[in-house]
């Protein structure tokens, strides 16, 4: 099968690479601002994403979108990741717009698209519980109280929740399960930063008895079936995050090899650093097939559990051991927080975290086959 990128996704590629190196998105945050987690990423760069149009993909075209899915978003992601960017461009686009887009109602849509795509507004999705990376059957409970629903629990590694308009909240009901749009700043909501590898904002999020009303149910459904998209959007959204950020470790090593001398050679030509070099062009590679291969088959409507599986296990089985090799072939330039390396290395780390680990992806890879 061809998974090459079609016209308009490499048009998007190049876009986003464009914009990316134009506003310096490599470039490493101010040592005040990484400790700061009200201002650890890069608004300039957000903001020159919503002006070319980056964040308005996947709107419905009733929104002045261009009614993509998650095949463009993860492109962008796979590029956001490449240049190693500190934006919120997983939590926004493949943690909120692309469940609301794809299971919200119109007036859901149309409350929360627009400020996103005009740069104005960001979301974000609960996924994770304490011992439950990505959980299947979240702990969060929502029961009916008032006009709609009470909501308790606690959430963890909750990305940008201190800066969001809303949070996606997956809850289990009496029969069933819904996503609820929370208002972070909400009676009973409290967001509680936490520390990341990459410096990003990541917060713990803990629900008492948060009123939320009828229409603040994504979809009005409570059979799961949202529950389960929006998990489906986290994975792939992760992997291609991942896949660019792998990339972008390769691309660094290759031309550092390239250029890096040694006993009068470019280090490139030693057989047992072209040996090193490629288990990682292969590693690479792969996570690229199976990321590129599991938004394919999500964004055709096709059942893309085993590919979403598959590539969550190679990214977290691989991409870390692929990043140590790199540093080493870098030396004391790898570790150095004024060379690029690092932002990778950390973005991965934060990512095989968020799937939960290759042990985890390995457990239900192994399920979903046996099933």
């Amino acid at each position: 099968m061809d998974f090459s990128l079609d016209e308009n996704q490499r048009a998007i590629a190049d876009l986003a690479a464009d914009v990316l190196a134009k506003e310096g998105a490599g470039e490493p945050l101010a040592h005040d601002a990484r400790q700061d987690p009200e201002t650890r990423y890069q608004e300039h760069v957000w903001a020159a994403m919503a002006k070319v149009g980056l964040l308005g993909l996947a709107l419905p075209t009733e929104l002045d979108g261009d009614g993509l899915g998650v095949a463009e978003i993860a492109v962008v992601l796979t590029e956001v990741g490449k240049a190693g960017a500190r934006v919120p461009a997983l939590a926004t686009l493949a943690l909120g717009v692309l469940p609301v887009a794809s299971h919200g109602t119109a007036k859901q849509r149309e409350a929360l698209l627009p400020d996103v795509a005009a740069g104005n507004a960001l979301l974000t999705a609960a996924v994770s519980e304490v011992g439950a990376p990505l959980a299947t059957l979240p702990g969060t409970v929502a029961r009916p109280g008032g006009s709609g629903w009470r909501l308790s629990g606690r959430k963890v590694a909750v990305p940008y929740a201190g800066h969001a308009s809303r949070i996606l909240v997956p809850a289990s009901l009496e029969d069933g399960a819904g996503v609820f749009l929370v208002d972070p700043h909400a009676g009973g909501v409290t967001v509680t930063p936490t520390p990341t590898a990459s410096g990003t904002p990541e917060c713990t999020v803990d629900l008492d008895d948060v009123e939320v009303s009828a229409a603040d149910l994504l979809g009005g459904d409570t059979s799961g079936a949202a529950a389960r998209a929006l998990r489906e959007f986290a994975v792939v959204g992760a992997v291609a995050s991942g896949d660019g950020a792998l990339a972008g470790v390769l691309d660094l090593t290759t031309e550092h090899v390239r250029t890096r001398h040694q006993f009068g050679k470019p280090l490139a030509t030693f057989q047992a650093v072209a040996q090193q070099m490629a288990d990682v062009y292969i590693a690479a590679r792969t996570v690229h097939l199976a990321s590129v291969s599991a938004a394919w088959r999500l964004g055709a409507g096709r059942n893309a559990e085993a590919d979403l599986d598959l590539a969550a296990y190679w990214l977290t089985a691989e991409a870390l051991p692929s990043v140590r090799t790199c540093h080493h072939l870098h030396g004391g330039v790898g570790v150095d927080v004024t060379y690029p390396l690092h932002r990778h290395y950390s973005e991965l780390k934060d990512l095989t975290r968020l799937l939960g680990g290759h042990r985890n992806q390995l457990h239900a890879f192994g399920a979903g086959a046996g099933s």
